[in-house]
């Protein structure tokens, strides 16, 4: 959805010389006085009122050309904002990469913000130039530049415009345009969350035909799909991933156990189980299905399959899975991004487990808020490493915000009731930032700059990171 930011757009169209008008009255008056009858008169009216039109016209065209002159210039000042912001997109997982490989040496996929930034504002010149714009004429800036992943950019065009033959030379014309890239409330295809919430699962989701599953659930099911494919089979995913709200209409709905698990029973809360069809493909993955790791669990499901190559449903290893690729990360502290500190590594990895949140969205959070500094405090009164408003800090029984043990439990706290509440770890982040009620009023992340460049920051984090797969970042202009 496109929608444009017009700072203090201007436009100045001067006046046609007045000298040519002033020449036409006298000529009109000789003429006049020349004829001295009813018939001159009335020439005189005529030729008067062609003068008039005539103004009248060149008026007009001054009007069109600036209005012409403005078009021009706001999409120029839009187009250069979008290339940098997708410029910006695109290097993100480059400017979060480690900076170093785990060997010590410089990491090559590494950029750092300098070169980022850099790369943004080239983008956006290019842009201008395409647009008959050159570099003394476009302005570039990124109002979150401060921020250790600045998402958003700031195009200001300004200049003296050629409109052609017809019109007048000196128009002044100026625009400005601001873009972001913000995350979508969705994983990265667009299916679904990106994260697993309200089940006894916490990880990131993979979608096939548009139901979740952990990673490597997914990459089995695609090596199994190809083989079946091979045979001359097609499968089709028709039920995945299931939150425990979810399974409870659908019991309410069927309530048979042996059919319909009862809410909080169903595997497919651990996001490890496939419903497959369709019935044509029930004898192939009878005798095949084994060979990737899935298991019929029921002998009266056929459909049912669930997956035993990788950790156990609902365990602790099983949301450490990461995405495709990748290893699973290890039990422990060796689960969160590298960037997050030595001493904060256990409390992220406990607070996380109690409060069923992935413990590295806590920590890409913390990095967003704080820096991982225990003692920050925000110019609106937010403290500690989780920044914490004191009214927030009271209701969760967080009595030191600067204690950081203490912050990270009633950050994992919150978090864990604001997924329950608006059922993504998306919302949930906006939720965190600009307070339940935006998020509430629209179930979206609200079209707040700071909100959303707050929820895209963390969402890339993570990404580069490892921990999650890239969101499909969409670049939009900002009201």
């Amino acid at each position: 959805m496109f929608c444009r930011r017009y700072g203090a757009s201007t436009e100045k169209v001067r006046r046609p010389r007045e000298t040519g008008v002033r020449i036409g009255a006298r000529q009109l008056r000789g003429w006049t006085a020349a004829a001295g009858d009813e018939s001159g008169q009335a020439l005189v009216l005529a030729l008067g009122g062609c003068f008039v039109l005539i103004a009248a016209a060149i008026a007009l065209v001054a009007i069109a050309g600036a209005v012409t002159g403005k078009g021009r210039v706001q999409r120029a000042a839009d187009l250069a904002a979008i290339s940098a912001v997708r410029s910006m997109r695109d290097d993100l997982p480059k400017l979060l990469s480690p900076p170093r490989l785990p060997n010590g040496a410089p990491n090559p996929s590494h950029i750092g913000k300098s070169t980022y930034l850099a790369r943004a504002r080239d983008a956006a010149v290019a842009a201008g130039r395409h647009n008959e714009v050159g570099p003394g004429h476009l302005r570039i800036a990124f109002p979150d530049r401060s921020s250790f992943a600045p998402v958003r950019a700031k195009a200001t065009v300004v200049g003296e415009l050629d409109l052609g033959s017809g019109a007048p030379p000196e128009v002044e014309a100026s625009a400005e345009a601001e873009a972001e890239a913000a995350a979508p409330v969705t994983s990265a295809g667009g299916e679904g969350p990106a994260v697993a919430s309200g089940g006894g699962y916490s990880g990131p989701l993979v979608y096939r035909n548009g139901e979740g599953m952990r990673p490597d659930v997914a990459a089995a099911y695609d090596r199994m799909s190809a083989a079946a494919a091979a045979d001359g089979i097609t499968l089709i995913v028709v039920s995945g991933f299931r939150s425990d709200a979810e399974q409870a209409e659908l019991f309410a709905a069927h309530p048979d156990p042996k059919w319909v698990a009862p809410p909080g029973t169903s595997l497919h809360r651990c996001a490890t189980e496939l419903d497959l069809g369709p019935e044509s493909a029930y004898g192939w993955l009878a005798a095949n299905a084994g060979r990737f790791g899935f298991l019929q669990r029921y002998s009266w499901e056929a459909w049912h399959y669930g997956f035993t190559a990788g950790p156990a449903p609902c365990s602790d290893a099983g949301n450490a899975v990461m995405g495709p690729g990748q290893d699973a990360a290890p039990p422990g502290g060796a689960t969160l991004p590298s960037f997050v500190p030595a001493r904060f590594r256990d409390p992220l990895v406990d607070s996380a487990a109690r409060w069923n949140v992935s413990a590295a969205l806590l920590a890409a959070q913390l990095m967003a808020e704080s820096n991982f500094n225990p003692f920050a405090v925000s110019p609106v009164g937010a403290e500690g490493i989780a920044q914490f408003m004191p009214d927030t800090a009271a209701s969760y029984g967080l009595a030191d915000p600067f204690d950081p043990v203490e912050a990270i439990d009633a950050q994992a706290h919150l978090m864990s009731d604001l997924i329950h509440q608006f059922g993504s770890p998306e919302l949930a982040l906006a939720a965190y930032n600009a307070g339940p009620a935006p998020v509430e009023a629209c179930h979206c992340v609200p079209a707040i700059p700071e909100t959303s460049a707050y929820v895209a920051r963390i969402m890339a984090l993570l990404g580069g990171a490892g921990a999650l797969v890239v969101p499909a970042f969409e670049v939009r202009l900002v009201a």
